[in-house]
């Protein structure tokens, strides 16, 4: 098991939890955090090691679009980036929809 942890600046806030997905095979779960300090926390656990560098550019690919100030547990099972990009996207779909998010 790995642990990866992660930091980015950000200027949107959420006011509720999210929480997207399921640990299961080839595929991860999500759960987001308010957070007030002005950055995203990312910490990522994963049974596949050595894929650091994979995660930190999916990460900053996702954040350089989405700087949401949040504390972010990911559980991963194997996801591969794809996967982690659209469960991501699916984390603030579901909170701009229930209006979460704040401007």
């Amino acid at each position: 098991m790995e642990k990866l942890n992660f930091k980015y600046p950000a200027s949107k806030f959420l006011q509720t939890q999210a929480h997207i997905g399921v640990v299961g095979s080839g595929d991860l779960e999500i759960v987001i955090d308010p957070s007030d300090r002005g950055f995203a926390e990312v910490t990522v656990r994963t049974g596949t090691t050595g894929f650091n560098e994979t995660w930190k550019r999916v990460l900053e690919r996702f954040f350089a679009q989405n700087d949401v100030s949040a504390s972010i547990l990911i559980n991963d099972f194997g996801a591969t980036p794809g996967v982690v990009s659209l469960r991501l996207a699916q984390a603030l779909e579901v909170a701009h929809d229930a209006g979460y998010i704040k401007k």
